[in-house]
């Protein structure tokens, strides 16, 4: 994704914290809890990532991607070809198109 192209709805490249929003299909709760257990199909750290973290409800999946430019790696990550593929296996499980959630307040120590 080049710097003059960046969505509008994306947070900026240099957010330290990405969010993506999922609303899951009707009878995907248990497949989507089988999937975030057998871990993310990519290297966090290799990536450039700090912290990595998937949040399950019974509507909702919530990915949460934190580290330096979190935001210009997410959208890097997405845009290659090998290491989105295996995202692929989210598809069936997913209603609609995911969605991010702009950070609007952060605390910490």
């Amino acid at each position: 994704m080049e710097t003059s192209r960046w969505p509008p709805q994306w947070p900026a490249e240099t957010a330290p914290r990405v969010v993506v929003v999922a609303r899951l299909k009707r009878s995907a709760h248990d497949q989507a809890k089988e999937l975030i257990a057998s871990g993310p199909p990519f290297e966090p750290g290799e990536l450039g990532f700090e912290r990595h973290g998937v949040y399950l409800s019974s509507e909702e999946v919530v990915f949460l991607f934190e580290g330096p430019s979190a935001a210009r790696r997410l959208a890097d990550m997405i845009d290659d070809m090998v290491t989105s593929a295996p995202f692929g296996a989210w598809a069936p499980l997913i209603k609609g198109t995911p969605r991010i959630a702009h950070e609007h307040y952060f605390w910490t120590d």
